[in-house]
């Protein structure tokens, strides 16, 4: 029996390597019969342990035919090699018969003190739930007993304490004890259990001092005063109502100053840009009207025959750029400051966005106001989408550091594109309107494709500044920022967004205030405000600072090169004052 085994277990030891290189001999070699003096050192197996260890090492007879080749073995447990081992050297099965008395506790390496734990899909808690309550009161759970298979539940340690207790662990022992101090759902000390609070020896309900009427009365009015001042009244929108100030809205044939005039000189109906441009030299024209702070001003779209301006005294004005230069219409319809203005594709309707909250929609031909929109936040920045047919969705970049997408046709909010970390400045539509960029006061610049409420390029140096006025050059290429450590960053509007180091403009102060930039149609030139209230003229190749012009009292907040015009630029400022200059 013994040497049965034996021979099998040789023959199972040399596998395959041993057969194909008798193959590669002889290719026809029978396999001989096992000699019993060979195998007469092996001893019998024993049953289970010993069978099983010498399958785990097999293959020894080739171990020795490596040695007697090549006259080396490597030691499994050594560390370092001083020679170049062959394959087979590396890779020859270990020397030696296995060893009888080596138990398979023995064998696992020791990860603990007193030997070897194996680990068990036991839930941390409840392992130190069950210890913590055989060390309190004497008993656990038995843990050989499997509860999902078996119905009744067993105990080890003190099974009559368990039985006693119901078999209570020390978490729920004192739930229960707990229980009995919880409060009603009324939040009074008093209401508790079996507990009149610290004070219930010393209640005395006869000598307890009660406020008589006019003093009750009294303590009512304060407490009503006081909630009112916490509680932010709701703001109603303002009366909108609109003035016209010339005589006739219509001329002869029935239209109305929203018609492209014909006899100006310029063939406003196209859209190509002058072929020089100029440096403006002097004031032509000033349009006054406003009282207080000019915020913003936008030329009509395409033609630019007419101009609209918002104010800080809560008016929005309509005025002509040609011909007499007059004021057309007032819309009034803001209860605080009008912070940003914005015409749609044909400029029949354009939005208002005050600090009233309030985003207004208004007819540019009858000063009506067609709708409002709030979500109860300052709007900072407005845009229509200028798609033709997306014409009924525009964004505003809002206080709480959102931009919120409204659609005109519902009046409701379709999309939100939360990321900005701070109140935003600007919107800019690039990329033929598919994408737009957006600033913050989070000192960030992003990317965002329409639609989608996720940036998808994120611009933030450490050296940045906030950059609260962005303007797109007329070739679409190029991004001028105004950046609040007084200079004008050019970043590009087309793939990567890049900052062009070659191009910055320098020499203004407007450090604080949100100066609008803007390029000369040919894009020769670049203009801007500043906090001087001067308005400041650079060459586009060079970055050179060719003019400064006095143009304002107060900041210049804005400069407009109109778009058909050589020399022609729109100037606004804190004094009230809107300026054409040439």
């Amino acid at each position: 029996m013994a040497a049965a085994t034996a021979s099998s277990l040789v023959s199972y030891g040399s596998g395959s390597d041993s057969d194909n290189e008798c193959e590669a001999d002889t290719g026809a070699e029978k396999e001989q019969p096992v000699d019993p003096d060979a195998t007469a050192h092996l001893k019998p197996l024993q049953p289970g342990k010993t069978l099983a260890l010498s399958i785990l090492n097999p293959a020894p007879e080739v171990a020795v035919k490596e040695s007697v080749e090549t006259g080396t073995h490597l030691d499994p447990l050594l560390k370092e090699v001083s020679f170049n081992p062959t394959f087979e050297t590396m890779f020859a099965p270990e020397f030696g018969p296995s060893n009888p008395f080596t138990t398979q506790q023995l064998a696992a390496p020791r990860n603990m003190l007193s030997g070897y734990a194996e680990p068990a899909h036991v839930n941390d808690f409840m392992f130190e739930q069950q210890r913590r309550t055989f060390a309190t009161f004497g008993y656990a759970l038995d843990p050989s007993v499997d509860t999902h298979q078996v119905s009744s539940v067993s105990y080890i340690g003190a099974v009559d304490e368990a039985e006693k207790n119901k078999g209570l662990t020390v978490f729920e022992s004192y739930q229960k004890k707990t229980d009995k101090r919880k409060k009603v759902q009324g939040g009074d000390a008093g209401e508790i259990d079996n507990f009149l609070g610290p004070w219930a020896k010393y209640v005395d309900e006869k000598n307890i001092a009660k406020p008589t009427e006019e003093e009750k009365k009294e303590l009512d009015e304060i407490t009503a005063k006081r909630q009112k001042r916490g509680r932010k009244e709701e703001e109603a929108p303002a009366e909108e109502k609109t003035i016209l100030h010339v005589k006739d809205m219509y001329d002869y044939q029935g239209r109305s100053y929203l018609h492209i005039p014909q006899d100006v000189g310029i063939n406003l109906r196209s859209t190509d840009a002058p072929d020089k441009c100029y440096l403006p030299k002097k004031q032509i024209h000033v349009w006054s009207g406003h009282t207080k702070g000019v915020s913003a001003i936008r030329l009509f779209p395409r033609s630019g025959h007419l101009l609209l301006s918002c104010s800080m005294d809560c008016k929005i004005k309509l005025w002509e750029v040609y011909g007499e230069r007059r004021c057309i219409r007032t819309f009034i319809g803001h209860s605080k400051a009008v912070r940003d203005i914005c015409f749609n594709n044909s400029g029949t309707q354009f939005l208002s966005a005050g600090y009233d909250r309030y985003l207004k929609l208004w007819d540019s031909e009858t000063g009506q106001c067609i709708s409002r929109f709030t979500n109860r936040k300052v709007p900072y920045c407005v845009k229509f989408n200028p798609d033709e047919d997306k014409q009924s969705l525009f964004v505003a970049g809002m206080s709480d550091k959102k931009i919120v997408q409204w659609d005109i046709r519902t009046g409701e909010v379709v999309q939100e594109y939360d990321r900005h970390l701070g109140a935003v400045n600007t919107i800019t539509f690039v990329d033929e309107n598919r994408r737009f960029v957006s600033t913050s006061d989070d000192k960030s610049l992003r990317v965002w494709e329409w639609d989608i409420p996720v940036d998808f390029k994120y611009i933030a140096e450490p050296s940045m500044h906030s950059m609260p006025a962005v303007t797109l050059s007329p070739n679409g290429k190029w991004l001028a920022c105004q950046s609040m450590d007084n200079q004008i960053l050019i970043f590009g509007a087309q793939n990567r967004f890049r900052l062009n180091k070659k191009k910055v403009f320098k020499g203004h102060m407007v450090a604080g205030y949100a100066c609008q930039v803007d390029f000369s149609p040919d894009m020769s030139y670049v203009v801007s405000g500043d906090a001087d209230g001067k308005l400041n003229v650079w060459d586009w190749k060079t970055t050179k600072l060719y003019h400064r012009i006095k143009a304002h009292d107060k900041v210049c907040i804005s400069a407009l090169w109109h778009p058909h015009e050589t020399s022609k630029v729109i100037t606004c400022g804190w004094d009230g004052q809107i300026k054409l200059w040439d």
